[in-house]
């Protein structure tokens, strides 16, 4: 069936892990004829959780697309992962929805982190949003108390458009759509209509004159209106709470149980009737063919545009799922990628459910589909018409915060661990990784510990390459802290030519990072077409310090004296002879370790102040300042040791229930507290020991 831009829905399922998501997504394509079954996340034959990790799990890691047909509409609902691990599939969702529908459990209790972050992004992004309370048929479920917290914590335009009809028990059993004065119960799979209970008569009359003040507040027409005392009409009651959400100042909130379908059509109506059309959607910044911002408009008579917004790649093949932003796009037709340049001819255009793709002639304006066998694109891609190049911004994806190194459990095998993390960084941008030619270890980052146990999973089902995590190493470094003069002579004979050189070389501390040589010879000492030589032997050596074999930096080194044999003297000699003064000489120039310091910045709410600056304490950190971010949080800015940073993000996310975030970056070396360089040498002697 083929749908207008103005019958279309784009909406995400946003929330805390474990809150519904998945479950009321199958439930909406159950209740529509999507599905002819009604699957369940324990029994892992949901249409939104077909990744075998997902399956394995109980949990989504990705998000995935249901499109659902209901009532002359198509609601594209993009069901996302509750675990901050996965936040960056979130970001893809956000990018192409229209509205967001916030999932949050009907339980008595401070609101959920994965509520507020919900919340959070969507005020980021001045997107309408609709607040669906879940589970209302649990043990425990208490619609008032979580409408309640919601209020509390979102203020009063927060507005119910269901009534609840609930049983001695508290638990729902029915509920009142406000707006039509109708109420309903589910028979086993049917939603059919009752009489609304007497005792609940005041309520709805309530809950109608509040949607009418809402309704009111959206212009000043229908505020003279209802300060008349007069009623609005149907039309003007749907008309003013569709421009209330769309202008973010109503939040309507729906309530039910997925499992049972109680509520389901109702949020279903509440999107069609209420959330606007991607025609509607506010104007976005791209960036013009001249590389200058410009506002952008969804329209279906534009030239094709499409984003791509996120890419998967499996036994299933590669498809790039776009959102067409303006035009329509069909098969073989040629664009251009906005980053490269270069034309794209599309391959073939398909409806995405989940894992399930079908193939159609025609993506249209405001769709969400996929593309398949795309190599050339990219999540974050803009494609586009010739005649009108734009560039869509790029995703605003969470920065790497927890790095571990990583090795295969066979020796080997790192280039197949290469190649599969370069395939999975295709489909998800959130982590990078890299080889550490100086720590020689492969190191991942990412958002924590949770991304990187799914990247083992994967890397061994779908590569065939079994690996380990471990504690990335740290960069030390060492220098020296006082001046020693010292003399390096090599001599060998051995028939024929022998190999003779002979210099006295200062040491001292440096003012510049890398090695600053000089030379002071006077009379011919050392010839000058040596002095390179003596360079040479030292930069090789100051690579490996003499306390832990760590690299040696701000070392002075000044060529003095020495002297050479006519004959025997050669560059190879006195490249010798330079490197036996540096084996003799640093060892008595007090050597010490250097450590690695990053400054960082942590974003927390007031409440949990006293508990990081302990834990910075704990960690040698060094307070710098305290800032208010104006969003009711407080920046931390310290000086920490990278040696002590290597579990943060997973520390953090315990200190403060997910609430705080950070970023850190190395700023400069410092020399390290005695315990600190004991730690340092100990690890060089491990690594010595595992290479041997």
């Amino acid at each position: 069936m083929s749908y207008s831009a103005q019958n279309i829905r784009n909406i995400c399922l946003l929330g805390h892990g474990a809150s519904g998501k998945t479950t009321l997504a199958e439930n909406m394509l159950f209740l529509t004829g999507g599905t002819i079954r009604m699957g369940s996340p324990a029994d892992g034959n949901t249409v939104c959780d077909f990744d075998p990790e997902e399956i394995r799990r109980q949990v989504s890691i990705s998000t995935a697309v249901a499109p659902v047909d209901y009532k002359g509409c198509k609601i594209n609902v993009l069901d996302t992962p509750g675990y901050f691990d996965f936040s960056g599939e979130v970001m893809e969702a956000l990018s192409v929805s229209g509205a967001a529908v916030i999932v949050t459990p009907s339980k008595a209790g401070p609101l959920s982190v994965g509520t507020e972050k919900a919340w959070n992004y969507c005020e980021e992004r001045h997107m309408p949003r609709i607040l669906y309370i879940s589970k209302t048929d649990e043990e425990n479920a208490d619609y008032n108390a979580a409408f309640a917290t919601l209020r509390e914590r979102f203020g009063k335009n927060v507005a119910p458009v269901v009534a609840p009809i609930w049983d001695e028990n508290k638990k729902v059993i029915g509920i009142i759509d406000v707006l039509h004065k109708r109420a309903y119960e589910m028979q086993g799979d049917k939603r059919v209509e009752i009489e609304v209970p007497e005792d609940k008569l005041p309520v709805l009359d309530e809950l109608y004159d509040a949607l009418k003040e809402s309704v009111a507040e959206t212009s000043e027409e229908f505020m003279d209106k209802y300060f008349s005392g007069e009623d609005f009409t149907y039309a003007e009651m749907l008309q003013g709470l569709r421009q209330g959400v769309r202008d973010l100042s109503l939040f309507p909130v729906v309530c039910g149980s997925a499992v049972q379908g109680l509520g389901t059509l109702m949020l279903l109506d509440t999107v069609v009737d209420l959330i606007p059309n991607p025609l509607e959607g506010s104007a976005e910044l791209v960036e013009n063919a001249d590389g200058e911002l410009e506002e952008y408009v969804l329209s279906d008579r534009a030239y094709p545009c499409a984003f791509v917004f996120k890419t998967t790649s499996d036994q299933y093949g590669k498809y790039s799922y776009v959102k067409v932003m303006s035009g329509n796009l069909t098969p073989d037709m040629t664009l251009v990628n906005a980053r490269t340049g270069e034309n794209v001819k599309l391959g073939r255009l398909y409806i995405m459910k989940g894992k399930k793709a079908e193939e159609v002639k025609e993506l249209v304006c405001g769709d969400i589909g996929a593309i398949s066998k795309m190599e050339a694109l990219k999540t974050g891609d803009t494609i586009c018409d010739a005649r009108k190049v734009v560039k869509f911004p790029a995703l605003p994806f969470p920065e790497p915060c927890y790095s571990v190194a990583i090795a295969p459990k066979t020796r080997g095998q790192e280039d197949k661990i290469a190649a599969g993390l370069t395939r999975l960084n295709d489909e998800d941008l959130t982590f990078n990784w890299s080889n550490n030619a100086e720590t020689r270890q492969m190191v991942v980052s990412g958002t924590g510990d949770m991304q990187m146990d799914v990247l083992l999973s994967k890397l061994k089902n779908r590569f065939s390459v079994e690996a380990e995590l471990s504690i990335p190493r740290v960069a030390y470094r060492e220098k020296i802290r006082k001046k020693v003069e010292v003399q390096g002579r090599h001599k060998k004979q051995s028939g024929g030519h022998g190999q003779f050189g002979d210099v006295k070389i200062r040491f001292e501390p440096g003012e510049q990072e890398e090695l600053e040589f000089c030379e002071e010879v006077f009379g011919g000492a050392v010839p000058k077409n040596y002095f390179p030589a003596v360079e040479k032997g030292l930069r090789e050596a100051v690579q490996h310090g003499v306390l832990a074999g760590y690299p040696v930096v701000n070392l002075k080194a000044t060529l003095y004296d020495g002297s050479y044999h006519p004959v025997d003297s050669s560059e190879m000699a006195f490249k010798t002879a330079a490197q036996l003064a540096y084996k003799a000489g640093l060892p008595d120039a007090n050597p010490t370790i250097l450590e690695p310091i990053g400054e960082l910045k942590v974003t927390i709410p007031d409440s949990y102040m006293g508990d990081i600056i302990g834990d910075l304490n704990k960690r040698r950190g060094r307070v710098m300042g305290m800032n208010p971010d104006g969003k009711g949080n407080q920046v931390v800015e310290a000086e920490v040791p990278m040696a002590e940073m290597m579990t943060y993000a997973i520390d953090l996310r315990s200190l403060t229930q997910s609430r705080g975030s950070f970023t850190f970056h190395f700023v400069r070396y410092e020399e390290a507290p005695p315990v600190a360089q004991q730690k340092a040498i100990e690890a060089a002697k491990a690594i010595q020991e595992l290479d041997s």
